[in-house]
């Protein structure tokens, strides 16, 4: 139980390591786990789109797919440059520790060697997280956004992905939860059938 109180603890490094690709960008943060989190019901999505897949695979790969980032820290593009990272070594050690590791460590390389569908679909679910975000701080009204946007566009495996990102970057990022421009923004109160929901 030592070992899973271990990983279980080193998971929650995770929330600490900052994305920092963004230092680059000019605006924005996102630590690590708020990327999985994202690229993990972005996987469930094109899964739903893709009924071929293998759902459980694609989403344990979304999952995991940045889990060595607790011991190297997160690479941006530029630091990519310039640094090399043994991420194969942290996998190996992390795997060796939990009965279940070798699984984790299977699902990482699976992901990285992008033969399977499901290891193209979990790529695209990380690149359209990217794409989100990006297009979040574009319509904030970060100039470099779209740039970046155009790159990992290019990086798409999917005819399924690329679809959805050319919705995403159509779409506002308010829409959801602005859309309804009804009397609830002026008064807090929505109007149906002439009367007041909340009087």
């Amino acid at each position: 139980m030592s070992e899973l109180a271990d990983f279980l603890f080193e998971v929650g490094m995770l929330q600490k390591t900052p994305r920092t690709g963004f230092q680059f960008l000019g605006s924005g943060c996102e630590s690590v786990a708020e990327h999985i989190l994202r690229t993990v019901y972005v996987g469930y999505t094109l899964c739903k789109l893709e009924p071929q897949a293998d759902e459980m695979k694609t989403l344990k790969m979304c999952l995991f797919h940045d889990l060595p980032e607790a011991r190297t820290g997160d690479m941006n593009y530029v630091n990519k440059k310039y640094v090399i990272v043994d991420e194969a070594k942290a996998v190996k050690e992390l795997a060796e520790s939990i009965p279940f590791g070798r699984e984790i460590e299977t699902l990482i390389e699976e992901f990285n060697a992008q033969v399977s569908l499901e290891a193209k679909l979990a790529r695209d679910a990380d690149q359209l997280a990217l794409i989100l975000q990006l297009k979040e701080y574009g319509d904030l009204g970060n100039k470099y956004s779209q740039e970046w946007i155009s790159f990992a566009i290019q990086r798409l495996n999917t005819e399924t992905a690329r679809l959805l990102a050319e919705e995403i970057i159509s779409t506002d990022s308010s829409n959801w939860w602005f859309k309804d421009k009804s009397d609830w923004w002026v008064n807090g109160t929505s109007r149906k059938n002439g009367q007041d929901e909340n009087p």
